[in-house]
């Protein structure tokens, strides 16, 4: 990964504002029934790993992480 790269981060469920004031950079994004979308940036793929242990130490169920694509600096 080189740049600021976009992901969506689709996990079970709903997630309330104590988990998402957690992920900074990340935003909910509009999504299915039973189901959260996290859209943000990332610098690095250690900051993406990062964001996913995380949510798997919150035990949030992580259905899907989805490239999104790049943004021009």
């Amino acid at each position: 990964m080189g740049g600021r790269e976009t992901f969506d981060i689709l996990v079970r469920g709903e997630l309330g504002p104590m988990i998402t004031d957690e992920l900074v950079d990340f935003d909910v994004v509009a999504s299915g029934p039973g189901s959260t979308r996290l859209r943000g940036e990332v610098p690095d793929q250690a900051r993406l790993l990062g964001v996913l242990d995380l949510l798997r130490s919150l035990n949030v169920e992580i259905e899907a992480v989805t490239h999104v694509g790049d943004r021009p600096d």
